[in-house]
């Protein structure tokens, strides 16, 4: 394939109407200030931007990639699909070949009993569709009331008006509220938080206690579900549960007919290791949702699983349908993609290289700590990596900006660095961005005088 290729005049054109004639998801005009940032065309776990300049993408172009860029057998089987048949959409009684074929795949490899699916566009939907599952489950069996769902402060889930209610983030809610009603927040639920004095299931026991004591308040009746991501996203640095965690939460939602809904948006599709994070912890949620890395970055796709126990409350008879839905919810092509793409990561092996290749990054960012007193901790696990800098250092977007004119994407919340790259990374790959990483912080250090 020609790559084109752009006169200084024709990007100066690009770079004004890209900041003229679009607003950004989540824009910061500070960094808009400084230049917006053209990309042209990716190629495994590289990309480069409209000046030819290369860059290590190793936030898989927001966890999407997880094959890499350009993958020739997805975009085969996306080609072949199209000229099968475009789309034909997933409404009232119609049903397409790769969806069918997607959802019997999505069986086979999630935990437990979750084996019903429900085609949306994106994780914001999935989640969001979630939400309503859970609510009509109830209202199907008699328990109207049932409208309220606990969360989990620091947690993100979506920016819909509905997800977005029980997202414990404040940036994300506070030019938009009032929001659903019926969201009721615990605290993060992290291991690094609890105090040294208490061990690790000491501490899970506090914050079972606090759910417990939240739901007599409120009146289990009341509940309709808990929505947690269980291992929390890149806002936060990936931190681990503390031990039991999940599996006194599943106990609490089951001693109460709370649903427990898992949201692996982020953490699911191979990254930590397993297909899915709540298999490291044996626990199965009712509900879970999944966006993200399904298609490989390839083209929108999300998706609601349940179990067949929740998904007969919608099957028994006319009137009780699940009331959701969208035009283009589990697309026709974006279905040929995901099964590509899971072809992929089964063939190559890359949910087992995620966790070696995790492994041994985790083994080089515990080094390079002990050499940079800027490293106040780590955390994550799998491909899902984070660097915690001190917090007086204030230096994250710095060390961000460095590695960017270095050919290293980097992304960063604050202090804290974010690694999640796409799966195919190599050993030599993690050598190459961590040498780059150890000069930033070099640096930063010696710039900002924090030996």
């Amino acid at each position: 394939m020609n790559t084109p290729r752009f006169t200084s005049k024709q990007i100066k054109s690009l770079e004004k109407d890209a900041v003229e004639l679009v607003l950004p998801h989540f824009a910061s005009n500070a960094e808009m200030a400084k230049g917006p940032k053209i990309f042209l065309r990716g190629d495994g776990c590289y990309v480069y931007d409209v000046r030819g300049r290369r860059y290590f993408d190793s936030f898989a172009t927001l966890l999407t990639t997880v094959c890499g860029h350009c993958r020739p057998e997805v975009t085969r089987a996306v080609t072949e699909q199209m000229n099968r048949l475009e789309f034909f959409p997933n409404y009232v009684d119609t049903f397409t070949v790769p969806l069918i074929a997607l959802a019997r795949k999505l069986a086979q490899i999630a935990p437990g009993d979750l084996s019903v699916s429900f085609f949306v566009n994106s994780g914001s939907e999935a989640n969001e569709t979630a939400l309503k599952m859970a609510r009509q489950y109830h209202i199907e069996r008699g328990e109207r009331q049932r409208y309220k769902f606990i969360a989990r402060r620091d947690s993100y889930h979506a920016t819909t008006l509905g997800a977005g209610a029980v997202t414990g983030l404040k940036w994300f809610r506070e030019y938009f509220e009032p929001l659903m009603p019926g969201a009721l927040f615990v605290r993060a639920a992290r291991d690094r938080d609890r105090p040294r004095s208490v061990s690790s299931k000491a501490y899970t026991r506090l914050l079972l206690k606090e759910i417990e004591d939240l739901i007599a308040q409120e009146g289990a009746g009341s509940i309709a579900g808990f929505i947690m991501d269980p291992l929390p996203g890149s806002n936060t640095g990936f931190p681990l549960p503390p031990e039991g965690y999940l599996r006194g939460v599943r106990e609490l939602c089951d001693k109460h007919g709370i649903l427990l809904i898992f949201d692996e948006v982020q953490t699911g599709f191979g990254k930590t290791g397993k297909w899915f994070f709540c298999e490291h912890e044996r626990v199965t949620p009712d509900i879970m949702t999944l966006g993200k890395g399904l298609t490989g970055g390839f083209i929108p796709l999300g998706v609601t699983m349940t179990t067949p126990k929740v998904a007969r409350a919608f099957q028994q008879s006319p009137g009780h349908e699940l009331r959701s839905g969208s035009t283009y919810g589990g697309h026709t092509v974006a279905c040929a993609a995901t099964l590509a793409n899971i072809e992929i990561i089964e063939r190559e092996k890359l949910v087992e290289n995620a966790r070696r290749m995790g492994q041994y990054l985790r083994r080089r960012l515990g080094a390079m700590q002990k050499r940079h007193p800027v490293i106040a901790r780590l955390s994550g696990i799998g491909l899902l990596q984070a660097i915690v800098l001190r917090a007086d250092a204030k230096v994250g977007t710095w060390i961000r900006d460095w590695c960017w004119n270095n050919g290293f994407i980097l992304r960063n919340n604050g202090n804290i660095l974010v690694m999640a790259p796409s799966l195919i990374i190599t050993r030599r790959q993690v050598d190459e961005v961590l040498e780059l990483l150890d000069r930033a912080l070099t640096h930063a250090e010696r710039k900002f005088h924090l030996r």
